[in-house]
């Protein structure tokens, strides 16, 4: 799945090789996937710990903590490349994660649900992790591995410029939290979920609507076995040295991230009100901005949290956390392609519209996009500046529709050849866009720096 290509930034291509680490299925045993294939396929032959000799457990033992130590090493480098030294800056390098993940994701062809499937898991680890450090903020969450985590430095409250409690909140909570993300669905590559998924003949579409039948024990099969693999399939290594209170230690924060971790997966399945939205709100939101439904649209992306307001007035998660995502992200997901019309030095709208891509979190206003521009005068640029598109100018709201109508078609047309590699194709496409597919505008290399500190 990863390749490094010339047309990439160093950055790209770290990024396509950690998803490849995560998911990819080119190499036995490379990825956290394909280990998570051979325990259940090993499991298979496993009845009982008694048929199991001495030898076997052993070995069995090594395998269970080789696979912990590579999913523990992902882990760290997932919040290398999220943590900074201020929360802005943990904000810009999240930003430029989950930005770089859309931006690499097909959002048009055959593929699409392939791509979107490799590419949420890491993509939900990312926002479960600002959304915990936005509720460590607010003070809304009272789990007691939290509450205990942070009452080991303050007074059960959380100090974002106390670097010890930052490195003990990234070993005791965020560790367990990245490895719940990551974990939460791996119960799907189950044989008896894959015989649901791929049917009788193994040969159907995985990505079908199932039958509600199927689909409940699709999820009864999910929460089994994924709990079962982070249970018997993850053990963390031994101590090693010799101080006894280094070890007990040791031994006690291991067993809390493991218990911490169960927790984690087992209350996100009834979330309720509870700790399990840290994985369910990035969860939904993630299979809506990388859907694997043939119904998948880019154009509506930025209705995700119409879907996630409605689960959260039906029960399935929480209204409290599902808004302080949308405080996180803003109704535009990271890397979204945002037309609009730019306004002249007098206030007057222009004739033509321009690109942007929406680079940063935590929007003043959720409905007016943080972006990096793409085009500048109708002629792509690799060295934009950041602005904050106004909803007013913004082609995604209908008002916009009547505003850009007032356009001659034969402008229109010019317009769209300008931006437009693809021109002839694109003439069959609507006239007034609501957003543009960045996909290929960001597979040049010059132009995938769009989280540098440049100011307006």
């Amino acid at each position: 799945m990863a390749t490094h290509s010339l047309h990439q930034t160093h950055y790209s291509c770290q990024i396509q090789v950690l998803l490849s680490k995560i998911y990819s299925r080119d190499k036995p045993n490379d990825s956290i996937l394909e280990q998570a294939i051979s325990f259940f396929e090993d499991n298979n032959f496993v009845a009982t710990d008694e048929e199991v000799s001495p030898r076997r457990q052993e070995l069995l033992q090594l395998e269970s903590t080789k696979r912990y130590n590579h999913l523990l090493s992902i882990c760290y480098e997932i919040l290398d490349l999220t943590e900074g030294n201020s929360f802005d800056e943990s904000n810009r390098k999240s930003a430029q994660l989950l930005g770089t993940i859309q931006l690499i994701t097909p959002t048009e062809g055959k593929k699409i649900a392939i791509h979107n499937e490799q590419n949420r898991g890491l993509y939900k680890a990312v926002l479960s992790i600002r959304l915990l450090d936005k509720l460590l903020f607010d003070g809304g969450l009272s789990a007691p591995h939290i509450i205990n985590t942070l009452a080991e430095f303050s007074d059960n409250t959380f100090d974002p410029f106390n670097e010890k409690l930052q490195e003990r909140i990234n070993e005791q909570l965020k560790v367990p939290l990245i490895m719940a993300a990551l974990l939460q669905d791996i119960g799907h590559y189950h044989g008896e979920a894959q015989k649901i998924l791929l049917g009788g003949n193994g040969q159907e579409n995985p990505f079908r609507t199932l039958d509600i039948e199927s689909r409940q024990k699709l999820l009864q099969i999910n929460y089994k076995q994924t709990l079962k693999y982070i249970i018997d399939g993850l053990a963390a290594p031994a101590y090693v040295g010799s101080s006894k209170k280094d070890r007990d230690r040791f031994v006690i924060d291991e067993k809390a991230k493991a218990l911490f971790l169960q927790q984690l997966v087992k209350s996100s399945f009834k979330p309720k009100l509870g700790i399990g939205n840290l994985l369910k709100v990035p969860q939904i939101y993630a299979s809506i901005i990388f859907s694997t439904k043939d119904s998948y649209n880019y154009k509506v992306l930025p209705k995700v949290f119409q879907v996630l307001n409605k689960n959260a007035e039906l029960g399935a998660c929480s209204k409290k956390i599902v808004d302080a995502l949308y405080d996180i992200t803003g109704m535009f997901p990271q890397g979204y392609g945002v037309i609009y019309m730019p306004v002249g030095g007098m206030g007057e709208q222009g004739n033509c519209y321009e690109y942007a891509i929406v680079n940063r979190l935590y929007p003043p206003d959720p409905e007016q996009p943080l972006c990096r521009i793409a085009t500048r005068k109708l002629a792509f640029v690799g060295y934009g500046h950041n602005i904050e598109v106004n909803k007013a100018n913004n082609l995604y709201f209908p008002h916009m529709a009547k505003k850009l109508a007032s356009l001659s078609k034969e402008r229109m047309n010019e317009i769209l050849e300008l931006l437009s590699s693809n021109y002839k194709e694109r003439q069959k496409l609507d006239l007034l866009p609501r957003c543009w597919h960045t996909d290929e505008f960001f597979s040049v290399k010059k132009n995938q720096n769009l989280w540098n500190k440049k100011n307006e």
